[in-house]
């Protein structure tokens, strides 16, 4: 009889690390795919791997697009057979109890040098991980934040005043 508790424990204890560590490895696949087909300009897989609500933000202030506006936006490099290349060099990927929610950052290699990419996979309904939610930035070294911060500064106080007399909150809720 103890060998038997003994076994349930450890079935209770290794199983939900077991599912986890499919999900790591099925989360890494799907980010993976995910930046090979835009490297392989491959319009329909790239599409195919984030969720009908996705979000997608840009490196530049104003690139906040749902998928179908960064679709629209994407497609012409798509067509011209040249997407974009970036391949992760360093990814953390984390999980919620349920394992239907993953978030993560990388560090990517990409022709505007090392660039970081955040975001948000939900497990859908056939059990395939979905971006839901991506956000790509620039890294900038610390030293190189003043010359950046000069840089921008005139862009940033026009898009700044523009933005505040707006006074709008993004809701991408249906």
């Amino acid at each position: 009889m103890n060998k038997i508790a003994l076994l349930l424990v450890l079935i209770v204890l290794v199983y939900p690390a077991q599912g986890q560590e499919n999900s790591q490895k099925e989360v890494e696949i799907a980010l993976d795919e995910w930046h090979l087909a835009a490297s392989n300009a491959d319009y329909d897989a790239y599409f195919a791997r984030m969720t009908d609500r996705s979000i997608f933000i840009g490196t530049d202030a104003t690139e906040n697009w749902s998928v179908e506006a960064f679709k629209a936006f994407s497609k012409p490099y798509f067509d011209k057979g040249k997407a974009w290349s970036f391949e992760a060099v360093e990814r953390n990927i984390f999980f919620n109890e349920a394992n239907n929610l993953a978030w993560f950052d990388e560090l990517l290699d990409t022709w505007m040098g090392i660039c970081r990419g955040s975001g948000v996979l939900q497990k859908d309904m056939g059990g395939n991980w979905k971006i839901a939610h991506y956000v790509l930035s620039i890294a900038v070294p610390n030293e190189h934040v003043d010359a950046l911060l000069s840089i921008k500064k005139d862009t940033d106080s026009v898009l700044t005043k523009k933005l505040r007399s707006k006074n709008t909150i993004m809701d991408h809720k249906d």
